[in-house]
């Protein structure tokens, strides 16, 4: 007598105990291959760029040309809010640390090209420019240079975005706009200068987009190996590790030099002087001369006479002209550089209320905005724009 045999059933996940079912909900990849293929394919259609990021990417673009333009910080986020979601990012990196170089490549063209279209719509916005007056830039030359609170934001908004994406196989709009307010504006802010003729806004601009793309590429392949993304093949180790080691050096290579940080990445080139060399002084040699003896004669006596004493009468002097720094409240101060002009050297930010000395009567006209030479209370000299200042004295035409 033999038995029917039976058939050993997988286990239905809402039967399973509770601790298992939490392993199984912690674990990143299913445990087959075609689970995982799976898990990758609906991935990879939640990165991929579709005609919708094409569309939000021109009009985050034009926002934030806009807002550069007319330095409304309050524009620049509105253009952030109004990007898509960059997904395509995770996409790249997920995409290199599984091997996958169709995708790998579908993302970063896709992201390419909506990078394209916001740097061409910033020049587009900078040709404008010379029909209508620039008021006085600040916003985008904070954008195109690097700072630490820049990547702190970056690190956040890609950590969380890939753990989103990731984690609930859906988009998330929310931590992206933190990653387009960071890639979207310096490239918008060198497209911008490109055309409008302000200088140093490209490349330093592009130079610091790049920067700010490598250091998300780096975050978003830790954030996927601590969520427990490993790579199937030795293809997939390779291409993730050539990925992140070409983000390294290209955020050292760029970064290195520290110029983006303290002033502009197109520093302007030292003229050599030439310095004369000391000449040689004749000296006089003393020649031997006959000596006159005088001879004892009359003379007349004059009386003594009171003589005059000169007074010394003061001149007038120049009255001090004394102004108070007033920059706008979410800047916080006003900067100090050595000439007038935004692609001199840094030197300082000077809080708001500072009672500075003003040296020079008549402003000079550098980048299309006016200047004056001023002094610290400290004794240091530079120089400021006159849109930050706001004068103590009376001073005419100010």
């Amino acid at each position: 007598m033999s038995f029917p045999r039976i058939e050993k059933t997988p286990d239905d996940p809402q039967q399973l105990p509770p601790a298992r079912r939490r392993r199984a909900r912690r674990l990143l990849l299913p445990f087959s291959a075609d689970e995982r293929e799976a898990f990758l394919d609906h991935i990879a259609q939640q990165t991929s760029p579709s005609f919708d990021f094409f569309l939000f990417s021109i009009l985050a673009g034009l926002t934030l040309a806009l807002g550069l333009w007319v330095d409304a910080p309050a524009l620049l986020v509105l253009g952030a809010l109004l990007a898509p979601t960059m997904s395509p990012l995770m996409g790249v990196a997920l995409g290199a640390i599984s091997g996958s170089i169709r995708f790998f490549t579908r993302s970063l063209v896709g992201f390419t090209l909506g990078s394209t279209l916001v740097l061409l719509t910033g020049i587009l916005m900078g040709s404008l420019t010379k029909l209508v007056s620039l008021p006085s830039l600040v916003q985008v030359y904070f954008h195109t240079q690097l700072a630490w609170h820049h990547f702190l934001v970056l690190a956040i908004g890609s950590a969380l975005t890939t753990v989103s994406i990731v984690r609930t196989k859906r988009r998330t709009a929310i931590a992206s706009v933190a990653l387009a307010y960071e890639l979207y504006t310096p490239i918008a802010a060198a497209g911008f200068g490109l055309t409008s003729g302000i200088a140093h806004l490209w490349p330093d601009g592009l130079v610091v987009f790049a920067i700010h793309l490598a250091f998300t590429v780096i975050i978003s392949v830790i954030t996927l190996v601590v969520l427990g993304f490993r790579p199937l093949t030795l293809f997939g180790y390779t291409l993730g590790g050539v990925v992140t080691l070409l983000s390294i050096i290209l955020l050292i290579g760029f970064s290195g030099a520290g110029a983006a940080v303290t002033g502009q990445v197109a520093l302007p080139t030292l003229t050599p002087t030439m310095t004369p060399l000391p000449t040689a002084i004749p000296t006089l040699t003393p020649t031997s001369t006959a000596t006159l003896v005088p001879t004892a004669t009359s003379t007349a006596t004059i009386p003594p006479s009171i003589t005059p004493t000169l007074s010394q009468t003061p001149l007038p002097t120049a009255t001090p002209i004394y102004a108070h720094v007033n920059a706008p409240e979410e800047y916080g101060g006003a900067i100090l550089r050595d000439g007038p002009s935004f692609s001199n050297t840094y030197l300082d930010t000077i809080s708001n209320g500072t009672l500075i000395e003003i040296l020079s009567v008549k402003p000079t006209e550098g980048d299309k905005v006016l200047w004056h030479q001023v002094r610290l209370p400290d004794g240091r000299e530079g120089w400021m724009i006159q849109s930050a200042l706001l004068a103590a004295t009376p001073v005419p035409n100010w």
